[in-house]
């Protein structure tokens, strides 16, 4: 089961230095996003996937020398949905008929 609200190391794009510091640029259903090393792969919510912080992630890759647009489009493959590969809720016919009878 994949977590909607953490990051994953089949999220990252590549390492990105900023001001000394290391991050890696990450990518979702919603876009591009810069996150550290502290949220991958562990079950806890990043907030630099949820905080709001999304708005001077492409300004941020330009002043680094970035093209946020082409990085998107060339790591799409990487986005996946919510319930993506996850197994379908089998639906038992006979209980199904009876939902559609009710009226």
């Amino acid at each position: 089961m994949h977590n909607r609200f953490g990051s994953r190391s089949d999220m990252v794009i590549q390492r990105v230095e900023e001001n000394g510091q290391t991050f890696l640029l990450a990518i979702d259903e919603k876009g591009l996003y810069l996150t550290t090393e502290r949220y991958l792969d562990r079950n806890l919510a990043d907030p630099h996937r949820y905080a709001g912080l999304r708005a001077g992630v492409p300004a941020r890759l330009a002043a680094l020398g970035l093209d946020a647009p082409g990085l998107r489009e060339a790591h799409q493959h990487k986005v996946k949905m919510i319930g993506e590969g996850e197994p379908k809720k089998k639906i038992n016919p006979l209980k199904a008929s009876k939902r559609s009878m009710k009226g």
